[in-house]
């Protein structure tokens, strides 16, 4: 059912790449030049990437620039609990984190790029929302590099949870937590990195005393402070149109790109690719670490 391509069985150093971004994360038509500039930033950095998603009953692993294109709003938004129902029925999934690191685990990749890490929901335990991203890094073996955990969430309890679930949490020089569009006020990070190669050595401790996932916070290097209240209209915004579960976040995104003017757009799209870079450069860096 896992179809991966050529250039990424073929390669030492491999990134993967979720497809929820590409579908459900940027407006119609600019999902796909972001994901190509995501591939292009791993490229760079000297690894390959491997963008994930459902197409034509199969788990690909590794698209071309042409099937990316399928990725639109129509996309099913597909998580762990999703992706086998999605490639029997031969529907279009676009990978969140989750489903993209449930994928990560069968295939043995151990490094993945993206924007922000799913968590625990504001209000929890009303609704019990918890993204099963957190469920998944504490499964498998992968470095998830991102601007943090999405500032729609509650950053703290998530932080909580991560510790619970013995995923390290690594700032990449900060010792502070990005709030995903800022790069300053969230809590105390546990540990700090300061080079690819530290992250790679890290990571490779922590797989070799049984470990599973971590998560590295890559600061944006635009910090955008003044999003919080935004973000709080947006979530209201969300609660009286009785939007929930998976489609919140999208909701919240295109709010957020609106009443910014667009600095919340090109901050993402800026991010996305960064993280992907770095994620590039460990995987790169962890040939020489393991």
């Amino acid at each position: 059912m896992i179809v991966v391509s050529d250039e990424v069985r073929e390669a030492s150093a491999v990134v993967a790449l979720e497809t929820t971004l590409i579908a459900h994360g940027f407006p119609d038509g600019d999902g796909v030049a972001v994901g190509l500039d995501a591939e292009r930033s791993v490229r760079e950095a000297g690894a390959i990437p491997a963008t994930i998603g459902v197409l034509n009953g199969e788990i690909r692993v590794g698209l071309s620039s042409d099937e990316l294109t399928r990725f639109d709003a129509t996309a099913r938004k597909v998580g762990p609990r999703d992706l086998a129902a999605c490639a029997v029925q031969g529907g279009v999934g676009a990978t969140t984190v989750g489903g993209t690191l449930t994928v990560c685990r069968s295939a043995g990749i151990r490094f993945l790029g993206t924007g922000g890490l799913g968590g625990v929901h504001r209000g929890w335990p009303d609704p019990p929302d918890v993204s099963a991203d957190l469920g998944e890094l504490a499964r498998t073996q992968t470095l998830v590099v991102s601007a943090g955990i999405k500032s729609l969430l509650d950053v703290t309890a998530t932080v909580e949870l991560l510790e619970s679930l013995g995923v390290p949490l690594l700032g990449f020089r900060t010792d502070e937590l990005p709030l995903f569009y800022s790069a300053r006020g969230g809590p105390a990070v546990p540990a700090r990195v300061e080079s690819v190669q530290e992250a790679a050595e890290v990571a490779h401790a922590h797989w070799e005393l049984g470990g599973a996932g971590l998560l590295l916070a890559r600061p944006p290097d635009d910090s955008l402070d003044d999003v919080e209240p935004l973000i709080q209209d947006a979530l209201a915004a969300a609660a009286r149109a009785r939007i929930t579960g998976q489609a919140v976040t999208p909701f919240v995104l295109s709010f957020l790109h609106e009443r910014s003017g667009g600095r919340t757009l090109a901050a993402n799209r800026e991010l996305v690719a960064a993280n992907a870079g770095l994620a590039g450069g460990i995987a790169v860096a962890a040939q020489g670490s393991g």
